[in-house]
């Protein structure tokens, strides 16, 4: 059984997906393996350079992901360029890895699930948290401008259209310690559909 593990950006995703990974789940993020396709030598390296320019790599020729964010979300086509150049390739990798993975459920990390496609999963677990809280955490994180933070979540789904499509809700929006109990309260009712 896959679980698709999704929110809003710096929604608590990846504590989330770290906490089931603690419970002996296996859990496929899709940021790594989307920093992995676009290393050097990975399959999207040379298409984002044909399509936006030399000037979104590094002087390593490593991807320069500040300029390449900025590209992309300077305006929608520019955005839409790039995901139709790195979702492919995400995609098949993450098919790839959760082919080899075991266990009687995986959890897979999809930020953009709702935005792309649902049907990759057997359920949608949402980790939600008010725009407040997330335009905070955003800001604390990425050191970026507020515009930058705002451009970034308004390129995303809604609260209302992720939560439209949940099957379950992990509620972020307190103190960390109020995830543990929603993760045992989860990991035991999907060994349960597993079964």
């Amino acid at each position: 059984m896959r679980v698709g593990l999704t929110g809003g950006i710096a929604s608590g995703k990846s504590t989330v997906a770290r906490l089931f990974a603690e419970r002996g789940v296996p859990v496929i993020d899709t940021d790594e393996i989307a920093r992995d396709v676009v290393a050097p030598g990975g399959p999207a390296l040379t298409q984002l350079v044909e399509a936006f320019g030399p000037d979104i790599l590094a002087a390593d020729g490593s991807l320069d992901r500040v300029r390449m964010r900025e590209q992309a979300f300077a305006d929608d086509e520019n955005r839409r360029r790039l995901e139709q150049i790195v979702h492919p390739a995400i995609r098949a990798e993450l098919e790839r890895r959760s082919a080899a993975a075991a266990g009687p459920y995986q959890i897979l990390e999809i930020p953009l699930l709702v935005e792309t496609s649902v049907r990759y999963v057997d359920r949608v677990l949402v980790v939600d948290c008010s725009p407040e809280t997330q335009l905070r955490r955003l800001l604390a994180r990425d050191a970026g401008t507020e515009s930058q933070a705002r451009a970034m979540l308004a390129a995303q789904a809604s609260r209302e259209q992720r939560l439209q499509r949940a099957d379950e809700v992990i509620v972020n929006d307190g103190e960390p310690t109020a995830l543990p109990p929603q993760v045992n309260r989860l990991h035991a009712k999907y060994l349960q559909l597993a079964a």
